[in-house]
């Protein structure tokens, strides 16, 4: 919802803040930026400002009653004693309470609290608190709806006569904001509407201060015109610059102003929305003044708290509905839930906002209104685990308390969506079914399913086997059935809502083939926003909906692509591919709007994918240009202020905007705006590739996919559809687009499908009336459930709220059919009522039948293809540690939520990377343990040395960091796996010590693992005692260590440093441990040493310390390293020769003369291994 109530509290605390700091209106007019969320210098008013208040809140959670207590109990035991602590609490904040008289009321969105008792006024503080103690926490009854009263606020008396009180409200409309005033106000204000003075500032339009007093003040004294031309002045500004999109004043007392002294303007009582999408403009001015009204918390910005938007008396947010505001504003889908009746039996789970209401519509039209138990709608594209917390929620909720003898019903439903994985939210479903099971089967819960869109046919197959295998009574319906049409199945067993195609008329031979869309001529060409010749740029990378695009142009058989180039101002200049049936294109991706105008002149549609927070300045730059006549505007919580100040500058240039909000438009056979449409499956099942005879209208984007399966099924097919835009100011309205089809001749009748909130139907009644629009029309509003509601419900559209009686679907459809357009009596008739006036218009030969065309076909993506199933391919890797796929990263079996909810800590996850299994707690210490002991070893060892080097050469971390990793090998870390290799070889082959030992010698090899440098038998390496007691005390087995210290004991007698090293402690222990621990064979314990784990160890370990060397010359700032030239042995060649036996001393030629070397042979400066570097002297024959 966009426009949302606050508290009268929150209100005032805006007023009494801003006030004194806007002296004048501000983002008034496009060419200005919108104000910045920073604080403004106080300019004084003409008049008081400043408020008292105190908001007295109790918690009603403590009259949740324990098994077996009563009401009065909890509330004389829990509830009276913590209402003394709030009214404690308010003295001690507020020492003004005991020294004045006061006013208290209710602050929970509740009108007319003056006329229902609910005003406590002239009272002392013990009288306040008396007062609000007889209502706090009681049930009230307001006209039809309950609730209990639990916030208040409390204020200083005015006292002041009758003649000071007046009323004063702002309004924002479609043309502008209207300001209301009376010179009588108070609680008899009565018809405000028909005696109100009032001025409009028209959208985009200056204010002008001097109109104030002529408009409205010329039945109040010129003594007091200055200080009320200033306070509205600054109250206008106020609601401008913090978008309100409501502001009511009654009364609003002027006390003072005569004979020059200064007057006070007082707000007594006050009633206001916000434009809550707007958040992102004005949120933190919103937060600035709330932060003295508020006490502060740890999560609270320093700005102050977010503004809150309470729900409507007699619906208390619950604890599920606030869980899923909370994941909708994490998400860019859409999740909302409203919990009705929690004893409810029907309940639903929708997807899309206008298939939301339409099917509430349909339970209340069999009148189950007071069985509906939630409403709620869960839509744009959400994610498995997303709708997986959605669907919980509801099945939650719906399998509380004692069965119901009747048993419930739960509807998962839908319209044809547009680009959602209906098989990626059905698995999140799925997931929920599985884990409420019994909860199910317990409550004799029916489930019906109907849904429809992109990979549809895998969802409905993934429930139908999972309601199979779990024993649930699950019905499984497609596009075949009526959007709404399994509500009257389930409750009635009406079968009609199962479609079929339009049938043929008696008497009436098909005609030809479906023709090409008409030759428009040219007068016409420029009224009408699509033809086969519109081309358009894409504003914003969005290469899968422009994929759509050209396969629908591919499929309709135009000449070009519909796409001339995407618009991204965020990247360099470049082109992007895309197929064009089977064969590859490329598109140009520009930076500027200016670049594409001037490359493409021919381009005069954009389809804007700018996100809320950009679409308004982007849509400004594209209106200077002049070729551009249609913007499709998709974004959805775009605020109301801009969005108006769009569509007022759009018809100044005459140019055409669809949405915001929208999904966009499609004309078959020549033109679809983005994702429109849907998948090319559902384009060929509703004959979305070549023109029918019927162009309709509607806000929703969902719903208007529905239409073309519906009009596709009833009619010949759909000519024109556009989808205006849910929100309450769509750039372009429905009589915009019903008098372009007037003028079209390809449109042979129209269908309207508007909803409650607004008042643009009325528009079409009239002009059928009038006979503007002389074409048959098919209408319907949806929303007639809305007056079978207790309490307000915001429906799943921003605009779709009634704010008076004229607005309700209700009337609305009776002006439509009084107007003499076909509205059928619910929205499930509609196909029965489009197939009579289509039967109609073909028996008048006004439409010629024709045969349907073979279906066109187009390639399908491969990724898509893959998706589906319909493919196979051998894999290119095969990886089975990790699984990315899903909603969750899986390490190896187990959620990463898992990973931290065990806190199984590092060495948990690596076991699980690299062995596949949960090791023992004792296993996963130990390699951390490992990690932390082979961390690093100074910086003179040769890994770090290159890491210091490398760092200092200015490289960056990981060059540095390999060419430390670079030196590890058999001589540098390689003591690990080698130790582990022979020792534990020896103890396998059944060696003694001492043969181990002798062995080794006479091989002339070392043993790994064994010797150091500085430590010793009496000077022992505490890190080998450390690896050696928490061995001993936690490991089931230590064969292989035991067999080592023996070793030891043998070497360490020749020399007292050959001790078991802490390389060789560490390789030895790992062999134990795999194989002592349980989880491995004796196979795998081998194979892991086998194939370098010991040597991961170590690299993940020393990359630890290579790190910190890196770091530490970084934050030294140390320069170029150059080897001291004193360290370096420079040897010439006929020194080197001379060492090596290689040359005589007293030869005066280098290398030169018979038997100056050795004979028979070739001099050798060194032998390093097996590599020989050969100088000196040629061989003596």
């Amino acid at each position: 919802m966009s426009a949302k109530a606050i508290r009268e509290y929150d209100g005032k605390h805006l007023l009494s803040y801003w006030l004194p700091k806007l002296a004048e209106p501000t983002s008034l007019i496009p060419s200005q930026k919108p104000a910045t969320n920073g604080d403004s210098p106080t300019i004084a008013p003409s008049f008081r400002s400043d408020a008292k208040i105190a908001n007295l809140q109790f918690d009603m959670a403590l009259l949740n009653l324990a098994e077996g207590e009563s009401w009065e109990t909890a509330y004389n035991g829990r509830y009276l004693p913590h209402v003394d602590d709030v009214f404690n609490q308010a003295e001690s904040a507020n020492p003004w309470l005991l020294t004045t008289k006061l006013v208290c009321k209710p602050d929970q969105l509740i009108k007319r609290r003056g006329k229902n008792g609910l005003l406590g006024i002239n009272l002392d503080w013990p009288g306040v608190k008396k007062w609000i103690s007889e209502r706090a926490g009681r049930p009230f009854k307001l006209e039809r709806t309950t609730g209990n009263l639990h916030t208040f606020i409390v204020e200083p008396l005015v006292p002041h006569t009758q003649d000071t009180e007046y009323y004063i409200a702002i309004q924002s409309t479609r043309e502008g904001d209207l300001i209301y005033f009376t010179h009588e106000g108070g609680v008899d204000v009565g018809d405000v509407d028909a005696k109100a003075k009032k001025l409009l500032i028209a959208v985009n339009a200056p204010y002008d201060k001097s109109q104030v007093a002529p408009a409205l003040l010329t039945e109040i004294a010129e003594s007091k015109h200055s200080a009320l031309v200033d306070f509205i002045t600054r109250l206008y500004a106020v609601y401008v610059d913090l978008h309100f999109t409501y502001l009511e004043i009654n009364p609003l007392v002027v006390l003072g102003g005569e004979n020059g002294e200064r007057a006070e303007v007082f707000y007594l009582d006050l009633a206001a929305k916000l434009d809550q999408v707007a958040e992102f403009e004005a949120g933190k001015k919103w937060s600035i003044a709330r932060l003295h009204a508020y006490p502060s918390t740890g999560s609270t910005p320093s700005w102050g708290p977010a503004m809150d938007f309470p729900a409507p008396f007699g619906r208390e947010l619950t604890k599920e509905e606030a869980y899923i505001a909370e994941l909708d504003s994490k998400t860019g889908a859409s999740l909302k839930l409203t919990v009705l009746n929690p004893h409810g039996r029907i309940w639903t789970m929708v997807a899309g906002g206008g298939a939301s209401v339409v099917y509430t519509d349909a339970i209340a039209a069999i009148g189950l209104a007071h069985e509906i138990a939630n409403y709620g709608e869960y839509s744009g594209a959400p994610s498995e685990s997303q709708t997986f917390e959605y669907a919980k929620t509801i099945l939650d909720l719906m399998t509380r308390g004692a069965p119901h003898p009747e048993g419930k019903f739960l509807f998962i439903g839908g319209g044809i969506a547009n680009f959602t994985n209906v098989s990626s939210t059905f698995k999140g479903v799925v997931r929920a079914l599985r884990a409420y099971r019994q909860a199910l089967l317990n409550h004799h819960v029916k489930i019906y399913v109907r849904r429809a869109g992109p990979n549809y046919q895998e969802g409905l197959r993934l429930i139908r086997s999972t309601g199979e295998s779990l024993g649930l009574d699950i019905k499984v319906y497609g596009p075949e059935m009526f959007v709404t049409g399994i509500i009257p199945l389930a409750i009635n067993g009406d079968t009609s809502g199962i479609q079929t195609q339009a049938a043929s008329i008696d008497g009436v031979a098909p005609g030809p083939i479906a023709p090409e869309p008409p030759v428009i001529d040219k007068k016409l060409e420029s009224l009408l926003a699509f033809t086969t010749k519109t081309r358009s740029f894409v504003y914003g990378m969005q290469p899968r909906a422009i994929q759509g695009m050209l396969d629908f142009d591919f499929m309709c058989k135009r000449s070009a692509p519909s796409v001339a180039c995407m618009i991204y101002p965020f990247g360099g200049h470049h082109v992007q591919k895309f197929y064009w049936g089977t064969s590859e294109t490329l598109l140009p991706v520009y930076t500027s709007i200016e670049e594409a105008t001037k490359r493409f002149p021919d381009v005069d549609v954009v389809i804007n994918f700018a996100s809320m927070r950009s679409v308004y300045d982007s849509t400004l730059e594209l209106m200077e240009f002049p070729q551009i006549k249609t913007i499709a505007l998709i974004a959805e919580g775009v605020p109301e202020r801009r969005a108006r100040q769009i569509l007022h500058l759009a018809h100044k240039k005459n140019v055409l905007i669809i949405g915001p909000a929208t999904v966009g438009g499609i004309k078959p056979g020549c033109f679809k705006i983005g994702n429109t449409g849907g998948m090319m499956d559902n384009i060929v099942s509703s004959k979305l590739y070549r023109p029918g005879s019927v162009a309709y209208v509607s806000k929703s984007g969902g719903m208007s996919n529905e239409l073309n399966n519906i009009i596709s099924r009833a009619t010949d097919g759909v000519y024109e559809g556009i989808a205006i835009g849910g929100d309450r100011y769509p750039g372009s309205t429905f009589i915009d687009h019903m008098l372009r089809y007037e003028k079209d001749p390809g449109v042979k009748m129209m269908m309207l499908l508007g909803e409650v909130g607004g008042v643009e139907e009325y528009l079409i009644a009239d002009a059928v009336k009038q006979g503007q629009i002389k074409k048959p029309v098919v209408a319907w509003c949806i929303g007639t459930c809305a007056k079978m509601f207790t309490t307000d419900v915001q429906f799943g559209h921003a605009g779709s709220f009634a704010n008076s009686d004229v607005e309700t679907a209700e009337a609305k459809n009776r002006t439509l059919r009084e107007a003499g357009i076909r509205v059928p009596d619910t929205f499930e008739q509609l196909p029965q009522v489009l197939s009579e006036v289509y039967n109609e218009l073909v028996l008048c030969k006004s439409i010629v039948p024709f045969r349907e065309p073979q279906p066109p076909k187009i390639p399908i993506d491969y990724s898509w293809a893959q998706e589906l199933g319909m493919i196979r391919k051998p894999a290119n890797f095969i990886s089975t540690i990790t699984d990315d796929r899903g909603q969750e990263l899986i390490y190896a079996g187990m959620a990463i939520s898992e990973v931290f909810k065990e806190d199984i800590g590092v060495g948990g996850v690596l076991s699980l990377l690299w062995f596949k299994r949960r090791l023992p707690w004792y296993a996963t210490k130990f390699i951390e343990m490992v990690l932390m002991l082979t961390a690093d070893h100074g910086p003179a060892v040769s890994g770090a040395h290159n890491t210091i080097v490398t760092a200092r050469a200015g490289k960056d971390l990981v060059s540095s960091l390999v060419s430390g990793l670079l030196t590890i090998g058999d001589r540098f870390g390689g003591a690990l796996d080698g130790a582990a290799a022979q020792f534990s070889e020896a103890y396998d082959h059944g060696l003694t010590p001492q043969e181990f030992v002798d062995n080794m010698r006479r091989k002339h090899q070392l043993i790994l693992g064994i010797g150091h440098k500085i430590k010793s038998r009496t000077n022992p390496d505490l890190r080998v005692e450390i690896i050696k007691e928490f061995i001993f005390k936690h490991f089931p087995g230590s064969d292989v260590l035991k067999y080592a210290l023996e070793v030891e004991k043998i070497t360490t007698s020749k020399k007292d440093n050959l001790i078991l090293n802490v390389d060789g402690a560490i390789g030895i222990a790992f062999v134990d441990l795999l194989r002592s621990c349980g989880a491995f064979s004796r196979e795998e314990a081998e194979e892991y040493i086998k194939i370098g784990s010991l040597n991961g160890l170590f690299v993940l370990g020393r990359s630890i310390g290579f790190i910190g060397h890196y770091l530490d010359q970084k934050r030294l700032k140390q320069g170029l390293y150059r080897h001291p030239w004193d360290d370096i042995s420079y040897l010439t060649p006929e020194q080197e020769a001379m060492m090596t036996g290689g040359g005589s001393s007293s030869s005066s030629s280098f290398g030169g003369g018979a038997g100056s070397g050795v004979a028979g042979s070739v001099g050798r400066t060194f032998v390093e291994g097996k590599i020989a570097i050969e100088r000196g002297v040629e061989p003596t024959s």
